[in-house]
């Protein structure tokens, strides 16, 4: 049945979904022209929101790049390569593929959202070099498991209400991660996800005749031969030395980071990891800078679409927008009802403003005092939140953007797939977060 609904789905995006340059350019009008529509703001005003938020995300913007770049590098080292090799080899057929991407990436994006976001895509990359199954879903699962993040370890809204002194600990306190991440109704979404995700995937598989492959020879990488080597600037660029005498301290730091004070995992941690993790295991700087050449490639849509998303932010946030859309959507909720309504207006609010932490910011204000007024639990209303973030992703290709790049796909390739995985995990999400 999934089988028949899917296709027409995928066929409907491919065919009206533009792509993700497109899409950011769209919403900028919608955003602006809703601001001086609905909130009355004049169009200078949005045009300075607009301009001077414009340049607001240049340092996450350098941050996903950098999870791109060096996930990359990383995954495309001899020995990850051989791991993913291995891992890869245990799944036999087309649909066992599927759910092994699909599980995997679950996996990675529950401990660390960067980290899924690269380790599914390339997996997904591996899986293909090895089976000939449709490129488009292996792609699309890979994406479908970055779903889970914000109910997982680096959420970012139950962390930042987990730490002392945070934005609205006057009104909450500080709520601990056990009545968040680790609280029963969370675990029982996630765990339902984790059987529900695979299945749907696997279940979308499309008849060998409708199917999309991709050449394994496209997708192998091709380094480049190293000649006689005559020049001193060339032994030190092919000098083992030289990278572990860098790369080893790189090590060494993460370790007495994890290890001696605790440290936890966030954006620039991962990309720490990665990178002195490729440092070491490609060998030599020469193989590294080759890896860096490749993996580059990808992030053009990343550099360009980002600040328009910051515009955006900075519309919705400062001309009130999204405040009213949250206010609107739980005028009419109850104690009970008001974690499904928080997850919906986070869905849509989503849309405009794909950042878990600023979304946070942006709802906070309105979730929080509805909450203690209608005497809901406050903790299920933030994780609906953060609920409601993750789950419009599955439509929102902002965040698609690195897996694309890695996958060497656009967005209305795989987005067909998830439009079908939006429905079943928002059904999933809103139960648990009423009912568990």
């Amino acid at each position: 049945m999934l089988k028949m609904i899917s296709k027409p789905a995928v066929k409907l995006v491919e065919r009206y979904l533009p792509d993700p340059y497109i899409f950011v350019l769209l919403l900028t009008l919608i955003a602006a022209v809703a601001a001086i529509a609905i909130e009355r703001q004049t169009p200078l005003a949005v045009l300075r929101f607009w301009g001077d938020g414009f340049w607001g995300l240049l340092t996450f913007s350098m941050q996903m790049l950098l999870v791109l770049v060096t996930g990359f590098m990383l995954a495309s080292s001899p020995p990850v390569k051989r791991i993913l090799q291995k891992i890869a080899g245990t799944a036999k057929t087309p649909g066992g593929a599927i759910i092994l991407v699909t599980l995997v990436s679950l996996a990675a994006s529950w401990i660390n959202w960067g980290f899924g976001l690269v380790v599914g895509a390339l997996f997904a990359k591996e899986l293909a070099r090895l089976i000939r199954v449709d490129y488009r879903l292996l792609v699309a699962s890979a994406y479908s498991g970055f779903v889970v993040w914000h109910g997982g370890l680096a959420g970012s809204i139950p962390l930042t209400i987990a730490t002392e002194g945070h934005f609205t600990a006057d009104q909450i306190g500080v709520i601990s991660t056990g009545s968040t991440i680790f609280a029963f109704f969370n675990l029982a979404i996630v765990v339902c996800l984790f059987i529900a995700i695979p299945l749907v995937n696997r279940m979308m598989l499309p008849d060998e005749k409708d199917s999309v492959y991709v050449d394994p020879s496209v997708l192998n990488d091709k380094p480049e031969p190293v000649g006689r080597i005559t020049r001193p600037a060339e032994r030190l660029e092919n000098s083992l030395t030289l990278s572990l005498l860098v790369g080893v301290p790189g090590v060494l730091f993460l370790l007495d980071h994890f290890l001696l004070r605790g440290g936890g995992l966030n954006l620039n941690v991962v990309n720490f990891l990665f990178l002195f993790l490729a440092i070491v295991l490609h060998r030599t700087p020469r193989n590294l800078l080759n890896s860096l050449n490749e993996a580059i490639k990808g992030g053009a849509g990343i550099v360009i679409q980002f600040p328009f998303y910051a515009g955006i932010m900075a519309i919705m946030v400062q001309s009130g927008l999204a405040e009213s859309m949250s206010e609107w959507l739980i005028s009419f909720a109850t104690a009970s009802s008001l974690p499904f309504w928080s997850f919906i207006s986070a869905g849509i609010v989503n849309l405009f403003v794909p950042s878990g932490g600023g979304q946070w910011a942006v709802q906070a204000p309105v979730m929080l005092p509805a909450a203690q007024a209608l005497g809901a639990d406050i903790s299920r209303v933030a994780m609906a939140v953060a609920w409601g973030d993750a789950w419009t992703n599955l439509l929102q290709p902002f965040w698609a953007l690195p897996v694309l790049a890695i996958a060497g796909l656009k967005a209305k390739d795989i987005m067909g797939f998830c439009l079908i995985q939006l429905f079943i995990t928002g059904i999933i999400i809103s139960v648990g977060l009423m009912w568990f």
